[in-house]
């Protein structure tokens, strides 16, 4: 069975952090799923970090690591990839966006044979609830411009909401993003060495 490492760059999430963690791993356990949740602690300046520490008690399989480079998602993102042990691993935003089942979804797709999972916002059958509107049409014009670009059928490569065979990561690296670019260059960067992508519907709640 693969070991699943659930990534979390964590923000001054002090309103969130809890749930996003609790719920994670209940839908995990339910699932019968091995995983470890790996929160990288972003320069917060609010209390993530303290509601981090105490959720270890609660949660064992939870590691928390703190970004030492200066803020900003690429970094803390590739902070925690030296981390994490999994042989699958997701990109899971803080803020409870990101559905749990969605995260099992990509595990199970994963289990099928595939090496990265790509979670979509705009497939039939995505929800995107209270996504500002300018901001989700800005979305769709970025990626209908890198799907022409790329010649690809995937049409949410900016999505950072995606899971990835530990092998990929490796091949991958090292990753140079400091900020939301690096969802981008995690994407193309597997795109283009033609690995085996699945592309699935998401739930998203802003």
């Amino acid at each position: 069975t693969l070991l699943y490492s659930i990534l979390i760059p964590a923000h001054n999430e002090e309103n969130n952090i809890y749930d996003t963690v609790t719920e994670l791993a209940s839908e995990l356990r339910k699932e019968n799923i091995p995983f470890e949740i790996v929160v990288v602690n972003d320069n917060s300046v609010d209390r993530t970090e303290e509601i981090v520490e105490s959720l270890k008690r609660e949660i064992p399989e939870l590691v928390h690591v703190r970004n030492p480079m200066p803020p900003g998602l690429g970094r803390a993102i590739r902070s925690g990839l030296k981390h994490v042990k999994g042989d699958v691993i997701a990109i899971v935003m803080a803020d409870k966006s990101d559905d749990p089942v969605d995260v099992v979804r990509c595990y199970r797709k994963i289990e099928e044979g595939y090496d990265c999972v790509f979670g979509s916002r705009f497939r039939k059958g995505s929800k995107v609830v209270q996504y500002p509107k300018v901001k989700y049409i800005a979305n769709r014009i970025v990626n209908k411009f890198l799907q022409v670009l790329f010649l690809t059928r995937f049409n949410d490569l900016t999505n950072a909401f995606k899971v990835y065979r530990r092998h990929v990561i490796e091949s991958i690296s090292p990753l140079q993003a400091s900020h939301f670019n690096i969802t981008i260059e995690m994407s193309l960067s597997a795109l283009i060495r033609r690995y085996k992508i699945a592309e699935i519907p998401i739930s998203i709640v802003i």
